[in-house]
């Protein structure tokens, strides 16, 4: 038993240094440009050829400090091997997610540290992507579609749905970000585009996204002895975004048109890899998908933000390892129990044996039963390969 409790004693030691350390380490806290607009504006007048210069908060923490005190961790002690391998993995990561924070804006830099942590698309994925696109979008004079909420309506029917679960949780709005509304998950806020005007498709969208998931994820997260589940597992962002979207699909939100954005974003990344300036990836959308500027400027942003962000490229991917893996009848309710990863499963399993890890309090309202009647997402997501 003493055994036990030496071995207990070193795992927790290490757990919460980490979570000491990386509590600052919120990618999408310094990666948005906190000059968006003003830059959009000169890009048009541009006539979409002279780059934007984007500007990004200033980083509030000793990233040499980060780095060293990551790896004095003396993982060597941890016994299970299992374990001792996820932390491992976790040491890494973590110290690669504050080489992408430490390099935002110097272009090349950044880029390499994000192909690091996030990968970029395969040529199947790029594939997939361009599958998705030859299928019609729905009506958009469909009143769900039409611009109808201000950011203030949308955080009263936020706080609406929220009814339902039983957590709290802060709303905050902003006008620099690339997104219409995310969630931060290091102080457990919900953040608002408060210059965005909502349809009601976005959201149920939104609800089920961020809420349903990126929240209730958050909160199962604090539940655990161990706070690497609300910190987030190594390459987490994947599954995350993948619960996301099968939320949306679950729920009967999730669109044809909401597909193809989500292919878009896969685009984009690509053409980084493709080496495609800012301005090129916006004239290919532009031209070749005849997309609309403010669409082609966003996915765009999404994109090229920080010097080259990869990131975007992984809702697509964890939708189609999400949706199978319901399809396969598996339990989706530890998939629930914090910032995970499909990867790490086993870990999990074994984490939750030795009394490390407990079971989803907080489940996905939409998992519960499938609503959807989308005959075309269905025909999409059982064809991606």
């Amino acid at each position: 038993m003493n055994d036990i409790n030496v071995a207990s004693k070193v795992l927790f030691e290490i757990d919460k240094n980490i979570d000491d350390l990386v509590k600052k380490v919120e990618l999408l806290s310094y990666v948005n440009p906190i000059n968006m607009e003003e830059e959009k504006q000169k890009f048009f007048q541009s006539k979409y050829l002279t780059d934007p210069k984007f500007v990004y908060p200033k980083i509030d923490f000793d990233r040499f400090h980060l780095h060293r005190e990551l790896f004095e961790q003396p993982i060597e002690k941890i016994e299970d091997e299992s374990t001792r391998a996820l932390y491992e993995d976790i040491i890494y990561a973590y110290s690669g997610l504050i080489q992408c924070i430490e390099t935002i804006g110097t272009k090349r830099k950044f880029y390499y540290n994000s192909l690091r942590s996030f990968g970029t698309p395969t040529e199947q994925d790029v594939e997939n992507a361009k599958f998705i696109l030859h299928f019609d979008e729905e009506d958009e004079s469909d009143t769900q579609f039409q611009p109808k909420y201000s950011a203030q309506k949308t955080e009263e029917l936020f706080r609406e749905y929220s009814k339902q679960y039983d957590f709290s949780y802060q709303i905050k709005f902003s006008k620099d970000m690339s997104a219409i509304a995310m969630v931060l998950n290091n102080i457990k806020t919900l953040v608002i585009n408060e210059k965005h005007i909502f349809s009601k498709n976005e959201i149920a969208v939104l609800t089920n996204h961020e809420i349903g998931v990126h929240m209730v994820t958050t909160m199962n997260g604090l539940l655990h002895p161990l706070k690497i589940f609300a910190n987030g597992f190594p390459n987490y962002e994947e599954t995350q975004e993948g619960l996301a979207v099968f939320s949306e699909y679950m729920s009967n939100n999730l669109t044809v048109k909401r597909l193809k954005e989500l292919a878009y974003r896969v685009i984009a990344v690509d053409s980084l890899a493709k080496g495609y300036s800012f301005s090129k990836t916006f004239r290919l959308f532009v031209n070749t998908y005849d997309l609309d500027r403010e669409t082609a400027f966003n996915i765009s942003t999404r994109a090229h933000r920080g010097g080259g962000f990869t990131k975007d490229y992984l809702y697509l991917t964890g939708l189609k390892k999400v949706y199978d893996y319901h399809k396969s009848g598996k339990d989706m309710k530890p998939l629930l129990r914090g910032k995970i990863s499909l990867n790490y499963l086993e870990n999990i399993e074994s984490l939750a044996k030795n009394g490390f890890a407990v079971d989803s309090k907080h489940i996905t309202d939409s998992y519960i039963v499938n609503n959807n009647t989308n005959k075309t997402v269905d025909f999409i997501l059982e064809n991606l390969k």
